[in-house]
């Protein structure tokens, strides 16, 4: 289930990707308030965007201005709007994206390709260990490509392991769509209960939330130690809300693959211009095809490398590599650039960390401070100097550290809606 223009050279893709945007160019200038105010500001003709090229001459689009200007970007009446999901803002206030029944058609053929180019078909069956409800785009995306797909799903949800090997006992999903985390503590589980995990029938898991390799696409550590335990493929997955798309790993699991027919891609500078071919940026997506709310030059926060050498799987679309962070979550400690990711790893290092959570906040003088709140129910003075010792060789700072009961650390980990666990609280 390989669209056609996933297989196509680079220049095809490009041109075809260049009347798509023409396409969406005459489209929001006809139906977007923000849009039409915005080309007016700017003096830009849809005639003045004609390739890819062209697209540095559109102002980019911030979370800000989508969360300050929501309504502005809906391009069709509310009546027509079937699903209603928001996002965390960064003000404060959760931004609304609406979906017409033409998007909800468009979220559920991303689905099922980027599930299709992870080797799921419809011989599968998933489990779902994620929640479809408070008002989350991701479930329903999964639920509604896996039936496209034709394949079977069990919509468990989140948490309660107990339930989630009943589950697999019972109905032998091939699949678990998962949190890399969760499958840490199905294996605790299994081991505590006596649970045979590979005679399962389980083959892989599609991982969202967390980073599953390093930036070379080698295993990172939360990775080894699921497959130490479980042999089951591990498929790192990419989307955003905003952006009615994933980036799903192949077979090959060299990085999540582009779909040209519904997203345009920038790696973007500071100055909004795009990047070398092979350094980092900012993912900044303009959507094709959608109906509600599409977005020009959206710039996602999430800093990235974008891969162009041809896939072995046949598909010659850029891939996105591992998220090395968010850029608000950029932190600059003791002169040394850091993001969560890369803690991240270090902390799976050792096993005696039960949870944690990173705090960061300025200090009296207005520079940046960490604070890593860790749970342990073996921690003593040599596993705080150990952690801090690594931190010290791989990263060359070390952080603070305060040692905190496991109940307060998975109440912090919890966000405000409730839909996925957070590592960072950033106070600046």
């Amino acid at each position: 289930m390989i669209p056609e223009i996933e297989k196509a050279s680079i220049p095809e893709i490009k041109a075809f990707q260049g009347e798509k945007l023409k396409e969406v160019i005459a489209y929001v200038t006809t139906n977007s308030p923000y849009y039409r105010r915005l080309f007016r500001q700017y003096k830009i003709l849809p005639s003045d965007i004609n390739s890819l090229e062209d697209l540095v001459r559109i102002p980019v689009t911030t979370k800000e201005q989508l969360q300050n200007n929501n309504d502005a970007f809906l391009c069709v009446p509310k009546s027509k709007i079937i699903d209603f999901v928001t996002t965390s803002g960064t003000l404060g206030e959760p931004v609304i994206l609406g979906q017409t029944d033409k998007d909800l058609d468009r979220l559920a053929h991303n689905e099922a390709i980027s599930l299709a180019c992870s080797g799921v078909d419809k011989d599968d069956i998933i489990q779902m260990t994620t929640t479809m409800d408070r008002r989350f785009m991701a479930g329903l995306a999964y639920f509604m490509g896996v039936r496209k797909l034709g394949a079977g799903i069990i919509r468990v949800g989140a948490g309660i392991p107990e339930l989630q090997w009943d589950t697999i006992t019972k109905f032998k999903p091939t699949y678990l769509i998962v949190v890399p985390s969760f499958l840490l503590k199905l294996i605790q589980y299994a081991e505590t209960h006596g649970i045979d995990i590979n005679a399962s029938g389980v083959k892989g898991a599609i991982c969202i939330g967390e980073s599953l390799r390093n930036q070379d696409f080698s295993l990172n550590v939360l990775a080894q130690k699921i497959k130490e335990k479980w042999d089951i493929e591990l498929y790192s997955t990419y989307a955003s809300t905003e952006m009615s798309t994933a980036f799903a790993e192949c077979s090959e699991q060299q990085g999540g693959h582009h779909h040209p027919e519904l997203i345009i891609a920038e790696i973007l500078d500071e100055d909004n211009q795009p990047v070398a071919d092979g350094q980092e940026g900012e993912l900044t997506i303009t959507t094709l095809g959608v109906e509600a709310m599409p977005l020009l030059r959206f710039k996602t926060g999430d800093i990235v490398v974008a891969h162009t050498s041809p896939c072995a799987c046949g598909r010659n679309t850029i891939r996105l590599g591992p998220v090395v962070g968010r850029k608000k979550q950029m932190i600059k400690y003791k002169g040394t650039t850091l993001y969560p990711p890369a803690m991240d790893n270090l902390l799976n290092d050792f096993e005696e960390v039960e949870g944690y959570v990173f705090e960061i906040y300025h200090n009296e003088i207005g520079t940046d401070e960490i604070l890593i709140k860790i749970a342990s129910s073996s921690a003593d003075h040599k596993l705080m100097q150990a952690i801090k010792d690594h931190f010290r060789s791989k990263l060359r700072v070390s952080p603070n550290i305060e040692l905190c009961p496991n109940e307060e650390i998975q109440k912090l980990r919890m966000s405000k809606l409730g839909r996925k666990p957070i590592s960072v609280i950033d106070k600046r």
